[in-house]
């Protein structure tokens, strides 16, 4: 198991007895300590881990997965961000998906470990979507858009064989799981395998990480498609169905102002219009997730509105990363996004 570590002193402890927490507990731990001025290096020591210690800052987590991997001998990889927390049977339910020897790559299904501010709020009822209907249907079709890097397990021989984690985008978890499916191999999502995840708390941190994952998107969507559509086009489809909705997103947005300049109906009718058309496309799907969650259906309700606050934010980086990704960077107008910066 590896854990990429940059100033984790205040998340790492929890991850760290999650992971000790285990019903099978893996064979060795190393936390990979990047250059941290704070007392991540010391913390992950006091926990009797390995302890790794690069001479600088590597700058992204696939590198510093990769500093660690020379140090792995086990069959089977789990990488864990630092402030991700395992339920206890975690790698009980991952682990039986690698007797298929096929499967490459597995992780579970993440939830938000905390819902206190309204970017978080916003954050779990986008989970309820895509781990309780995203991506089940992903994986009952063999092709799943990412399986999530926050806690993920590898086959060692997978990463060794194609060079490690990748580098040559910003995410490296989506670029590996296109990849393997590209060279015919499989990835598996275990809805069974649950995992808390620490996600952006205030905009300043939600802003980031959607950008490092909307042009990662695009980047891989560049590296990647072309040879999709014909190796894999099942995958293929999910993406370019992403990117259409990305594309008309504006214009279902705008529908209530197009439809009042356009046939003159009063904006609270239109606007009634289109929530309850919002309403009907959104409400059946997250009852479905709550149910499967075991939330109770108020909470999910509660938190419906403020997705909305994460979508705007979403979109927005989403056509500034088509913008920039798919458009400047085949033009050598932008480098695209090449510097990592974490999401809280």
């Amino acid at each position: 198991m590896i854990i990429p570590a940059h100033n984790e002193e205040l998340g790492l402890p929890a991850t760290l007895r999650s992971i000790k927490s285990q019903s099978i507990p893996p064979d060795k731990i190393i936390v990979i300590d990047d250059a941290s001025t704070d007392n991540t290096g010391a913390i992950a020591t006091s926990y009797g881990v390995t302890v790794l210690r690069p001479p600088h800052n590597l700058g992204s987590k696939a590198k510093a997965q990769n500093h660690a991997l020379p140090h792995c001998d086990t069959d089977l990889i789990l990488a864990v961000d630092a402030d991700t927390v395992l339920s206890p049977d975690y790698i009980e339910h991952l682990k039986p998906a690698f007797q298929d020897p096929t499967v490459q790559v597995a992780s579970g299904n993440v939830q938000t470990r905390f819902t206190r501010t309204p970017w978080e709020r916003g954050r779990s009822t986008e989970y309820l979507f895509g781990f309780h209907w995203h991506r089940p249907i992903q994986h009952l079709a063999n092709s799943p858009m990412v399986c999530s890097g926050c806690c993920s397990m590898f086959r060692r021989t997978a990463l060794t064989d194609s060079g490690g984690f990748p580098e040559r985008t910003i995410v490296e978890d989506m670029d590996f799981t296109w990849s393997q499916q590209l060279a015919g191999r499989r990835a598996v999502y275990v809805s069974d395998a649950v995992a808390w995840a620490a996600d952006p708390e205030t905009l300043t941190y939600l802003r980031k990480q959607v950008w490092r994952w909307m042009a990662g998107f695009m980047q891989n969507v560049r590296l990647h498609l072309p040879r999709l559509l014909t190796r894999k086009p099942m995958l293929a489809t999910w993406i370019i169905i992403a990117l259409l909705e990305i594309l008309v997103a504006p214009l279902w947005w705008a529908t209530p102002l197009l439809l009042t300049t356009t046939f003159h109906e009063p904006i609270p009718h239109t606007l009634a219009w289109w929530t309850a058309g919002e309403l009907i496309l959104t409400i059946p799907a997250l009852l479905y997730a709550a149910r499967r969650r075991r939330l109770p259906i108020t909470q999910a309700l509660l938190n419906l509105p403020f997705v909305y606050l994460n979508k705007a934010v979403n979109l927005y980086y989403a056509w500034k990363a088509l913008l920039v990704e798919l458009i400047l960077v085949p033009l050598h107008l932008s480098q695209g996004l090449v510097i990592y910066e974490k999401g809280r």
